[in-house]
């Protein structure tokens, strides 16, 4: 009664979608490509194929990005697969059009009605479903099971925090996680915190995006721009609403950082001796950031204004000012931006927003500072800190402050660079192990075992 109660909603709530999706198509214009896949209705037929399709859900950058690596280790495994690629924001799709091959299918994921998610598998016809980290939905669940296309949660992550919210409403989450073919979380606290909901857990086999390869050039082109700028760069990593302002604040203070300077002048430290980069989390933010810099008194330059020459160029007090903040505002160059920076404070850990995730930076040798609000990625943020590839601060200010006394201290910040490096080559190996496991799924299938 109650999981028919949910599809009718869903069924009447297509019209709010709709506009949804027509007003975030003004500032992102991907949100209005083939809105109709949205409700499982496509435009031409699927081809023939000789191997199995194999179908990813990603629904945003950051999971298509760790699908990324899943797809190589799948297609050495599966050399005659056929990608199904599904997204649910205009950045995931955009990210993942990257990824396919001559012959793959990429569409939107389906809106959670009975119509839309048996259309959607009937079209496509995947022999297995990958939901990537953390996206249920409880009539594609069903739909999936009905069809009787195996479908499991690859990469898996719960929080505390959701895990709460779940339960709230284990009425319908839990037929959902139930009805799963299997469930392979990162850490072994998200196994604990599956298994409560009832969802079938088989292995812990790790986090895949230890196993992603960093753009090796990129971090080469940010460490010689910043040698050209000629002093450190702090960087503000994924910051969230509200963090921008609030570091601005405190940059228009320096009262912070007046237990470090022991004598010297706040401003020459903050400001003459240290570059600031903000790189916000969602690209639609960046002109508000852009604005929200200079309503505080400070210049604004714009990754996208530098060109090739970067952000050093010679003779242009615009860009090397000392009340100019540097704007991040480029898709695809967060491993440029962690070349470019000393540091990196790691957005949404300074409100309750559950922290972005510090792997990347890791892979590239960036040491973090984080704030007390990293229970989006707990286990990862805990062994980063014992591995000296992160330190944890009660607030803001303290990051300021931290940070300035780690690029003070030359040795220190080698060694936690060096730390960052290590912590990220030693928890690679989870592409391989989830491709295999997704391997032997499918081959059960064929077997009947």
């Amino acid at each position: 009664m109650i999981h028919t109660l949910y599809s009718i909603a869903m069924w009447l709530s297509q019209p709010l979608l709709k506009r949804k999706l027509k007003r975030r198509g003004v500032a992102e214009p991907g949100y209005l490509l083939a809105i109709d896949e949205r409700f499982g209705r496509y435009a031409t037929s699927v081809p023939a194929h000789d191997g199995p399709t194999v179908w990813i859900h990603a629904v945003s950058l950051g999971e298509t990005r760790a699908a990324a690596v899943l797809i190589a280790a799948l297609r050495s495994q599966l050399p005659g697969m056929r990608l199904l690629l599904t997204h649910g924001t205009a950045t995931g799709r955009a990210e993942g059009t990257k990824l396919l091959r001559p012959g793959d299918l990429q569409a939107w994921q389906p809106w959670d009605t009975v119509g839309a998610t048996r259309r959607f598998l009937s079209h496509f016809k995947p022999q297995i479903g990958v939901l990537m980290e953390t996206e249920i939905w409880p009539n594609l669940v069903h739909s999936c099971k009905v069809q009787q296309v195996p479908l499991v949660l690859a990469n898996a992550r719960l929080s505390d925090k959701s895990l709460r919210q779940t339960e709230k409403l284990a009425w319908l989450a839990r037929p959902a996680y139930a009805e799963l073919h299997a469930v392979w979380p990162q850490t072994l606290q998200d196994a604990q915190r599956f298994q409560q909901l009832g969802a079938p857990v088989r292995a812990v086999l790790g986090n895949l995006k230890f196993d992603a390869t960093v753009d090796a050039s990129q971090v080469a082109q940010g460490r010689e721009w910043r040698v050209h700028t000629g002093k450190p760069v702090v960087m503000f990593a994924s910051s969230r609403e509200g963090e921008e302002q609030a570091l601005l604040q405190i940059l228009k203070e320096f009262s912070p950082l007046a237990p470090v300077l022991k004598g010297r002048d706040a401003t020459d430290v903050v400001v003459n001796q240290v570059q600031w980069l903000i790189v916000p989390r969602h690209p639609q933010r960046f002109d508000a950031v852009a604005e929200l810099v200079q309503s505080q008194g400070f210049a604004v330059s714009r990754r996208s204004a530098w060109g090739e020459a970067g952000p050093a160029v010679p003779g242009d007090s615009s860009v090397n000012d000392a009340t100019t903040i540097w704007l991040g505002d480029s898709l695809g160059e967060m491993a440029m931006y962690f070349g470019l920076a000393d540091v990196a404070l790691l957005g949404g850990s300074f409100e309750p927003l559950g922290g972005q995730n510090l792997i990347e930076a890791a892979a590239c040798g960036c040491p973090v500072v984080m704030g007390p609000h990293t229970f989006n990625f707990a286990e990862a943020a805990e062994h980063a800190q014992k591995a000296g590839a992160a330190l944890r601060v009660a607030d803001l200010a303290q990051a300021v402050t931290t940070a300035a006394e780690l690029i003070a201290d030359v040795r220190r910040l080698a060694d936690a660079r060096q730390a960052s490096s290590d912590f990220a080559r030693a928890h690679r190996g989870a592409a391989q192990q989830l491709a295999s496991a997704i391997v032997q799924v499918m081959k059960a299938l064929v077997t009947g075992m």
